[in-house]
């Protein structure tokens, strides 16, 4: 009966394969008593009379036991693989659809349905540090009860999962996870079931995780864009600004020196009233400054590098190199300093460089305005510790030391 022995192996190896561990032992078991009871003396019973029979038999049993295991063992790597292989296909998936995102209003709306889709749940997405507002969901009638905004609100603050189903328990239905853009909590994405069962099990958090990064990727790449966006326009309409304002005082300033080569000369005639004639002078005087004031705007003049020190400070190309090596600076950090590179050597006040910068407002949130110095710094300055470029003037604002002046 030895060639009959290896024909129990295809039934553990099957059962290995289909159903697992549990079911490729049972099948195990079951040949080793089917051989047993059809092919050892005497037959048909579990008997064993002969030593040899017996010892077929457990050699029988953990042969099978050893193919079980290992197919077992095959199977579960297999799914292993099948479930991360789903799992990076859900994660390019994510990715793939933000990327065609243009603002933050259709990244929050792609992110929450994508989010529900993927976990079978609500989906919900909350901003806002002081006072969290909704984004986006996957259903108008969604509505956060207090409760619900005190825990996202909870969990921007800490940077910490809480909700149904975390370790931070709390009396609300939802489930919120933070989304990070490196230590800032930019967003909190919200879940849950309409049962009450914990929409994401600790065994998702991973996958989670790596949906709420790709979010946290599309919501900074937004901002960037917008922020660029935003520079790029008010640089554009410094420009027509400077521009239009240097054409008016060409296209006027020789008409109203004719004025006033009139006036002076009816002055010296004895023509015409002379009160009348001394105040069109004074007010042809003044109107002739002002035109002066507007042709120091020429355009041209933001074509020429500002130079402090070891930076090079280019307004018209957008640059900035130090010792000829270009830097790159956060778009913040070159309003502030393009501001002051308008501006050199004079003191400008921090509402100021925040109204420029950040808005109207933002005039008061000066540690904004810190940060971005901070940032110009570090990344300008021999010593970020002793400053010689940007120079804080204490309680009022910065200016920006030229070449050659003096502290």
């Amino acid at each position: 009966t030895s060639a009959i022995d290896l024909l129990f192996l295809p039934a553990v190896l099957g059962a290995a394969v289909i159903g697992g561990r549990a079911p490729a032992l049972f099948a195990a078991v079951a040949s080793a008593l089917a051989y047993n009871f059809f092919f050892t003396a005497p037959r048909m019973t579990l008997h064993v009379d002969d030593p040899n029979d017996l010892v077929t038999i457990l050699i029988l049993f953990v042969v099978a036991l050893v193919v079980s295991q290992l197919a077992a063992s095959v199977r579960a790597q297999a799914r292993l693989a099948e479930g991360h292989a789903k799992r990076n296909a859900t994660i390019a998936g994510f990715a793939r659809d933000l990327l065609g995102c243009t603002s933050e209003a259709q990244i929050a709306e792609v992110a929450t349905r994508k989010l529900g889709e993927v976990f079978d749940c609500n989906a919900v997405l909350v901003s806002g540090a002081v006072t969290p507002h909704t984004l986006a969901a996957t259903s108008p009638q969604i509505d956060l009860t207090p409760g619900d905004v005190a825990v996202a609100a909870l969990v921007l603050e800490s940077g910490e999962p809480a909700g149904r189903g975390v370790t931070r328990a709390v009396p609300s239905e939802w489930q919120f996870h933070p989304v990070r853009s490196g230590q800032k909590i930019i967003a909190a994405a919200g879940l849950a079931n309409d049962d009450g069962v914990p929409p994401v099990s600790a065994a998702q958090f991973t996958l989670l995780d790596s949906l709420l990064d790709q979010l946290a990727l599309a919501l900074e790449r937004s901002s960037l864009e917008r922020e660029a966006n935003e520079l790029t326009r008010r640089h554009e309409r410094d420009q027509v600004r400077s521009t239009l304002l240097s054409s008016i005082g060409l296209d006027l300033g020789p008409a109203v020196r004719t004025v006033g080569d009139t006036i002076g000369a009816l002055r010296r005639d004895g023509g015409g009233d002379k009160a009348l004639l001394s105040q069109a002078a004074s007010d042809i005087a003044k109107v002739d400054r002002y035109l002066a004031n507007l042709l120091d705007l020429n355009p041209e003049d933001d074509q020429r590098p500002v130079a402090a020190g070891s930076v090079r400070i280019d307004l018209f190309h957008r640059t900035v190199t130090r010792d000829g090596e270009p830097v790159h600076l956060a778009p913040k950090e070159y309003a502030v300093l393009a501001e002051l590179a308008k501006h050199p050597g004079r003191v400008l006040t921090h509402a100021h460089l925040l109204r420029t910068a950040w808005g109207p407002a933002q005039e008061k949130q000066i540690d904004y305005l810190r940060v971005a110095v901070r940032g110009l710094r570090q990344k300008l300055e021999r010593n970020a510790a002793q400053p010689e470029l940007i120079v804080n003037e204490p309680a009022v604002g910065y200016r920006l030391r030229l070449d050659g002046e003096g502290a």
